[in-house]
C-alpha cells in the first residue's frame, strides 16, 4: 500500500509523537531488550510476585533479579507495593502487558504454528493474526 491510502500514512489522521515521546519509547524497549527482564514483565503480567518467586521461574539469582526489578521499577514498567516484610511486584499498566503479551504471543506462534492458536484466548479474523480483547474496553 503506498503512503496515503488506506488513511494511514501522510493522511493526517494521526498525530507524530514528540522526539520525547519516541526516547522514552526506545528507553523501555531496551529494557524489555534483555531476555531476563522481558521474562519478570512476561510473569507479572500474569500475577503479582515477590522477589524470590521471580527468582525461581526465571531461574536467576536473587540479587540480579533485585537489580532487574529495580531498573525496571525506575523506568515506570514495573510497580511494587508491601506485603508484611515482602515487596510485591506487578505491571500497573494495561498497556505494558498489552505490548509484552501481543509481542511473545505472535513469536510464540510463528514459532508453533497454527496448533498454537487453540485455547489460549485469541480471536482471529479470516486473514488476519490474533484481534486481542482488552478487558473492560468493549473492544
Amino acid at each position: 500500500m503506498a503512503a496515503g491510502e488506506g488513511g494511514v500514512a501522510g493522511s493526517g489522521q494521526y498525530e507524530e509523537p514528540s522526539g520525547e515521546v519516541l526516547g522514552r519509547a526506545a528507553e523501555a524497549f531496551g529494557l524489555l531488550a534483555a531476555p531476563a527482564r522481558l521474562h519478570i514483565v512476561w510473569l507479572l503480567a500474569h500475577g503479582e510476585r515477590d522477589v524470590s518467586a521471580l527468582a525461581e521461574q526465571v531461574g536467576g539469582a536473587l540479587p540480579a533479579v533485585s537489580q532487574h526489578l529495580s531498573k525496571l521499577k525506575l523506568a515506570g514498567l514495573v510497580r511494587s507495593r508491601r506485603e508484611g516484610r515482602r515487596q510485591v511486584y506487578y505491571v500497573g499498566d494495561p498497556g505494558v502487558v498489552a505490548v509484552v503479551r501481543l509481542m511473545i504471543g505472535q513469536l510464540a506462534e510463528q514459532e508453533q504454528g497454527p496448533e498454537y492458536r487453540q485455547g489460549h484466548g485469541q480471536v482471529y479474523e479470516r486473514g488476519a493474526g490474533p484481534v486481542r480483547r482488552l478487558r473492560g474496553t468493549g473492544a
